[in-house]
């Protein structure tokens, strides 16, 4: 029997080759957008609805709002007022994407789903268990921020773009005559697109971040801030303080509402702790392991052995330290092309 999928539109190229390609795999495909915020929306679910049609496919628009506003804005407002750095997309795709769009995906009668994501999916030759692997394109390379996915969701996914270039998609999307084969990517948050999350925030909660001080590493206060919730540890611009050499935010007090800034040399740290753990090849990690890790998106990998400790948390110790690791990001786990796992950093050590 063909398998029905439903395909996650954007509006933008990669989910609209996305859709081709599962189409001309044999699959019946539908297509659907999720409507979940103001920005922008109108021309993407119009692009959108040209392709579906274009291709004689169903289309539906998903009123996605609120749980957007509750699993990803709400998280991502909650996490800055915490002193964390969160990641949005990594919360939308285990939230949203990959959790309300199944089950709608679902309700609709479709077997399971295919987005624009560059990722693959494999089968562990051992145990059978769904493995996340790198995109054959390193530089499109979104494993990263798919590495919260789990055993039930990669079993319904679908990464067609995973073994392409962009090159290749865009010239797909040319010879198709999609009018978004020449749509530039998307590179900010979705519902922050001029990059002024502080503003953002402020207009969302209604609040108003008070400004506190700015104290060097010894607590000497040396300047005034203008929000706790402005600053990432690693920051060195915008911090408006005449010191006579650069510094940088070492880190945050968010009862007390400072910030600590410092020296770059103090910015590097060997070694974490993360929780909320989601493992690819086994469920749970028992015993030391080697791996390489990164604990930002752009990072490149480092080599460094992984160590279970207790109430779920794994301990990530690098060879080397590395720069301004940081709170509410992701550290994720690597063994070639093929993703271990992935945690949320909890503490730096």
């Amino acid at each position: 029997m063909q398998k029905k999928i439903l395909i996650a539109m954007s509006g933008g190229v990669d989910s609209s080759v996305a859709a081709y390609l599962m189409q001309q795999a044999g699959f019946s495909c539908g297509g659907a957008i999720m409507d979940l915020w103001d920005t922008g929306a109108s021309t993407a679910k119009a692009d959108a609805k040209a392709v579906a049609n274009r291709m004689g496919m169903d289309f539906h628009i998903l009123d996605a709002a609120k749980p957007f506003r509750r699993q990803v804005v709400d998280y991502f407002v909650g996490s800055y007022e915490d002193g964390l750095t969160p990641n949005p997309c990594i919360a939308c795709n285990r939230h949203l994407k990959f959790g309300w769009f199944l089950d709608r995906a679902r309700e609709l009668g479709y077997d399971g789903i295919a987005t624009g994501h560059y990722a693959r999916i494999r089968i562990h030759p051992d145990n059978g268990r769904f493995l996340l692997c790198k995109a054959a394109d390193a530089n499109k390379d979104q494993s990263y921020f798919l590495s919260c996915l789990n055993q039930q969701q990669l079993a319904c996914a679908h990464f067609p773009l995973g073994e392409l270039t962009k090159e290749e998609a865009r010239k797909i999307a040319q010879e198709q005559g999609f009018l978004n084969a020449k749509k530039k990517d998307s590179q900010d948050i979705c519902f922050v697109p001029d990059g002024d999350y502080v503003r953002f925030m402020k207009e969302y909660t209604g609040k108003d971040y008070p400004a506190g001080d700015f104290l060097d590493m010894d607590g000497k206060v040396v300047g005034r801030h203008q929000g706790a919730v402005a600053y990432t540890r690693g920051q060195r611009k915008g911090l408006g303080l005449a010191m006579g050499h650069p510094v940088y935010v070492c880190g945050k007090d968010m009862e007390k509402n400072t910030v600590t800034v410092g020296e770059n040399e103090q910015l590097f740290s060997a070694s974490l702790l993360a929780d909320d753990w989601n493992f690819f090849p086994f469920d749970t990690l028992t015993a030391p392991l080697r791996c390489k890790a990164k604990a930002r998106s752009r990072m490149v990998e480092q080599a460094a052995t992984v160590y279970p400790e207790e109430n779920g948390l794994c301990r990530v110790v690098f060879d080397e330290p590395q720069r301004a690791l940081t709170t509410g990001q992701a550290v994720v786990l690597y063994d070639g092309d093929t993703v271990i796992g992935g945690g949320t950093i909890t503490s730096i050590l």
